[in-house]
């Protein structure tokens, strides 16, 4: 392979190992989830294929601007992103959101009560979530068990390569056998 091929075949390997460790690997390790964008409702900012990471917060630290990530119904697996537009307590002392996606006129009609809400959003990445929408989850998971493990090998096949070659251009009076 070309020198030019390997720094490409390099660049590939530590995109595909950065896109992973932010879209898998830094999420599970902070507790956080990640989570696709599917809708328009969120745009400009968090268009329709973006991967947003919500990190898990209480009910307190949540304020008005800040975005959040809330599950529609409990048991069923529709989540949605939105915008906080206000934070409301009620005569017991429970909280409820009001919330907007940034494209809608006007607030959702359903409050968010704290037990709904997942996370507030810690980072996005675009398109990412496009990727995602390609496959089940099972299929998601082992994908990216193949891919890092076909990267890792990859890796590792070239280092040994570049010790080999480094190895094989020193004199052979020079090498140690001990």
């Amino acid at each position: 392979m070309s020198r030019m091929g390997r720094i490409v075949a390099w660049l590939v390997i530590a995109g595909g190992l950065a896109l992973l460790a932010v879209a898998v690997v830094i999420p599970r390790v902070v507790g956080a989830t990640p989570y696709v964008v599917l809708t328009s409702s969120m745009q400009p900012g968090l268009p329709p294929g973006t991967l947003v990471v919500t990190r898990p917060t209480s009910g307190k630290e949540i304020a008005a601007g800040d975005v959040v990530t809330y599950q529609v119904a409990s048991g069923e697996p529709v989540f949605v992103t939105h915008r906080v537009v206000s934070v409301r307590y009620d005569g017991r002392g429970e909280l409820s959101l009001l919330t907007r996606g940034d494209a809608n006129p006007v607030p959702d009609e359903d409050v968010v009560r704290e037990v709904q809400v997942r996370g507030e959003l810690w980072y996005s990445v675009p398109y990412v979530g496009h990727f995602s929408d390609l496959f089940s989850p099972h299929e998601r998971q082992l994908g990216i068990f193949v891919v890092a493990g076909v990267l890792l090998l990859y890796a590792l096949v070239e280092f040994a390569g570049a010790l080999r070659d480094r190895w094989s251009k020193v004199p052979h009076r020079e090498r140690s056998h001990a």
